[in-house]
């Protein structure tokens, strides 16, 4: 930051900001936080009403497993699940896959979260170092998942 020293006492006024730097507010206005949080909740009610978003009951079924064990599951970061407005949570079908299962516990960790929403951003968020692809594309694809664990482990730190 430059600043311009006007000794004590002295009647020289310091200079004004120029309008350029007055109005680049390094702060998001109330109308713009408020547009960027509108926006997040459309996403995350659309996001939840999508066609590969399934029940716990109907996850427990794609694991093979129970509902209860889903929901543990979800608490511990070894599946994705996003709090459903109604109550419980939906889950994106294709974490069951074998191209992403294994690795959804190993990536929670690195991103040191269990947070659905979190965790399903990193995977559905394009990356440069993946040539643009998401981290679930690349998986799906036969990128090795130790270099989309390498990137977890950056966007955690």
């Amino acid at each position: 930051m430059n600043t311009l020293a006007i000794p004590l006492g002295s009647t020289e006024k310091a200079p004004r900001r120029s309008a350029a730097r007055a109005s680049a507010d390094p702060y998001a206005s109330e109308a713009q936080t408020t547009a960027l949080l509108r926006s997040g909740a459309a996403y995350r009610r659309e996001r939840i009403q999508a066609a590969d978003m399934v029940t716990t009951d109907e996850a427990a079924e794609l694991a093979g497993a129970t509902r209860v064990t889903i929901n543990a599951w979800i608490k511990a970061g070894r599946c994705i699940g996003v709090a459903h407005l109604r109550r419980g949570y939906k889950l994106p079908r294709w974490q069951f896959e074998p191209f992403v299962f294994p690795h959804l516990q190993p990536l929670s960790q690195a991103l040191g979260a269990t947070d659905g929403w979190q965790l399903l951003a990193f995977l559905e968020s394009p990356h440069p170092a993946l040539d643009g692809q998401t981290p679930r594309v690349a998986l799906e694809q036969g990128v090795d998942a130790s270099r989309v664990l390498g990137l977890a482990t950056a966007e955690g730190h």
